[in-house]
């Protein structure tokens, strides 16, 4: 049964950030994920994990000024040192917090620069990336996020994140395959997601239209967890949805599997 961990960033907003770690542990996750650790100190994280008896599985590296609506500086020519920088606080962060892999998100394409020179810049950071990173053990992972919630973002298929793979050819570049962002860009989930299982090192969930609950869309989500259980799939399954009100009572979808041990 795929064991599934609590994203922070989206549930259980009715309480601050720091204070969503008892939630999650109340409401019977084993770990968590979330966008961005930086704005927290490192140590106060580890501490609430520790806490809560919670694992951190997965962050994002620093992705420029989100607020603004950057969404990853990967692939902009003038933000190398900075991307550069990034990599190294955020494995500063990963080891205090023991969590062995990272997500870039690569960015938005910038409109006025050549096609050739972004994609050299991208590929250039997510090879100086992955050697930093795998020097210490931590997985880099790679999301491609769909174009109308994130118009411009640079990779939007599952195809577009291998094919740079391929281009980098380095051994710790990993496919972070988000279920909702893939359904309203390519569909087929069932076949990708077991065609392409042993570049997948974080699956990530949410039902379309709505970004809400799983069972409260278009997608099969039993079949689909059903499925990614017997291909074989050995990593954890992020929620990060949009509760469509209160967390705790959203949760329901989730108590099949809480019964099999799949958190």
């Amino acid at each position: 049964m795929p064991d599934f961990c609590a994203n922070l960033t989206m549930l259980f907003n009715e309480v601050s950030f720091l204070e969503r770690f008892e939630r999650a542990h109340a409401s019977g996750f084993k770990a968590v994920e979330y966008l961005f650790p930086y704005d927290w100190d490192k140590q106060a994280l580890a501490e609430k994990l520790q806490e809560y008896h919670l694992q951190q599985v997965l962050f994002n590296l620093p992705a420029g000024d989100w607020a603004a609506g950057e969404r990853g500086i990967a692939c902009l020519p003038d933000r190398v040192t900075e991307f550069q920088q990034g990599v190294e606080r955020a494995i500063e962060y990963a080891k205090a917090l023991e969590c062995t892999q990272v997500n870039c998100l690569v960015g938005i394409r910038p409109p006025d620069i050549p096609a050739d020179k972004i994609l050299r810049t991208l590929v250039d950071n997510l090879r100086f990336a992955a050697d930093a990173l795998e020097k210490e053990r931590i997985r880099l992972l790679v999301e491609p996020l769909n174009e109308k919630d994130m118009p411009g973002f640079y990779l939007t298929h599952t195809r577009d994140a291998l094919d740079l793979f391929r281009m980098i050819g380095h051994r710790n570049l990993w496919l972070q395959y988000d279920v909702y962002h893939m359904q309203v860009m390519e569909g087929n989930l069932a076949n990708t997601l077991q065609d392409n299982l042993s570049r997948i090192s974080h699956i990530q969930v949410a039902d379309n239209p709505g970004r809400h609950e799983p069972g409260t869309g278009e997608i099969n989500y039993p079949f689909l967890f059903n499925f990614i259980d017997n291909i074989g799939y050995k990593g954890w399954i992020g929620c990060e949805y949009r509760p469509a009100g209160r967390t705790e009572d959203g949760l329901k979808w989730l108590q099949p599997y809480m019964a099999k041990g799949g958190v």
